[in-house]
């Protein structure tokens, strides 16, 4: 470390509150309030000491926290600037003490006490090197490493080390419901825990769509808590997609609408026929997506995300092609052999490579934005208890045009 670092120097550093740095509270109450997060405002604080520290660094050094303590005393509302302030206190060896507080303005946030230390990168690196990632779960989906579970909306084949699985509710255009959550859930439960007996998956629908997206018949039925904890629940299953092991195709045969979209552009390719159409048609029906807004946008990007959410258009298969939302066009007879081939394809890469290759794509594009699903979920719920929303939810029923109240 070089010299010159001295009791009483600080470090300070700016953020704006953005949706990773918040939590809902009263999820539970009709009443919620977003706010910066006290894990967010330690390490706010804790940052703001490694910038102090930061100068007085010499090449190959670094600093980690060892230790802290903090009072959380007021919040601060998303769009916020905070600002951390570390003060040093203490000299020992290659560990620094620090005073830490946090700041909304002039108005006192938190404050604490920290330490760090001075450590080689070098040596840091070799002792992650001998921690393997977990491949125990999906996003908050347990493995399981035993038998496939029968499913009720679910048609599943495995066959040469691929799983195609049919979303199975033609009656409904494969509408996601309660219990196809469920079914989806052990599903991606269970390749998490079989990841050397499938390396690929093919995702389809069975019948002329490939899913029309959320059920809205029991929607309806749905208390609000319900409706809250059901979304959670199907955000957490789309983005377990991305840590699974293997590579997911949709081979995307027919409308793939709102849920049906998100399922669709949840999976690593998309292979489409001419008969398929995507969308994003909440907002006609009185509500916002509940989930699956960052990873549209980083497939197609901001401004065409926000034309599909804002107008609830429908795209065509060849529109959703030149947009980037679809990887391939195949006619529907060819559908599924194009779909096998390419599994064909990636079965022949080494294994581990794949795996790996996917999971650090998904992680360098950015996965805490998509973590941020529970804003999605609070607009989609403020909008669910409107008016609007449950004429939208009578109109779809009735099969007529709804009759907004603000339009």
């Amino acid at each position: 470390m070089k010299p010159g670092l001295q009791i009483g120097q600080q470090g300070e550093l700016v953020w704006i509150v953005d949706p990773i740095h918040t939590i809902t509270l009263g999820l539970a109450t009709a009443t919620q309030v977003t706010v910066f997060s006290t894990p967010s405002m330690i390490m706010l604080m804790e940052r703001a000491a490694r910038e102090a520290l930061r100068p007085y660094l010499e090449p190959g050094e670094e600093t980690v926290g060892v230790e802290v303590s903090c009072e959380h005393l007021a919040g601060a509302p998303l769009g916020a600037t905070v600002r951390g302030v570390a003060t040093i206190t203490g000299l020992a060896k290659r560990r620094v003490s620090f005073d830490i507080a946090a700041y909304h303005g002039d108005r006192l946030l938190g404050r604490g006490r920290h330490t760090r230390a001075i450590a080689r990168v070098e040596r840091l690196l070799q002792n992650l090197r001998q921690i393997a990632p977990n491949p125990g779960a999906s996003m908050n989906i347990r493995a399981n490493s035993g038998e496939l579970p029968p499913f009720a909306t679910l048609a599943v084949a495995v066959s040469a080390k691929v799983a195609t699985v049919t979303l199975n509710r033609p009656k409904s255009l494969n509408a996601v419901d309660t219990q196809m959550t469920t079914d989806l859930e052990q599903f991606v439960a269970w390749l998490t825990g079989h990841p050397e007996d499938v390396r690929v998956v093919i995702l389809t629908g069975a019948g002329p769509a490939f899913c029309a997206g959320d059920d809205v018949k029991e929607l309806g039925t749905l208390a609000l808590d319900d409706a809250r904890a059901l979304s959670l629940r199907q955000a957490q299953l789309y983005l377990a997609f991305e840590s699974l092991p293997q590579p997911l195709i949709a081979a995307v045969n027919g409308p793939a609408l709102g849920a049906g979209c998100v399922c669709a552009y949840s999976c690593d390719f998309r292979i489409a026929s001419h008969a398929a159409a995507f969308g994003m048609p909440e907002i006609k029906l009185g509500w916002t997506p509940g989930y699956g807004l960052a990873q549209l946008t980083a497939l197609i990007g901001k401004a065409r995300a926000l034309e599909l959410c804002l107008t609830g258009r429908t795209l065509t298969a060849r529109e959703a092609h030149d947009w980037g939302l679809v990887n391939e066009l195949a006619a529907g007879s060819q559908l599924l052999e194009r779909a096998r081939k390419l599994a064909a394809q990636l079965l022949q890469m080494p294994a581990l490579a794949l795996r790996e290759t996917k999971r650090v794509l998904h992680a360098d594009e950015g996965p805490q934005s998509k973590t941020a699903h529970r804003l999605d979920t609070d607009a989609y719920l403020r909008c669910l208890e409107s008016p609007d929303a449950r004429e939208g939810i009578a109109a779809f029923s009735d099969k007529r045009a709804p009759r907004f109240q603000g339009r």
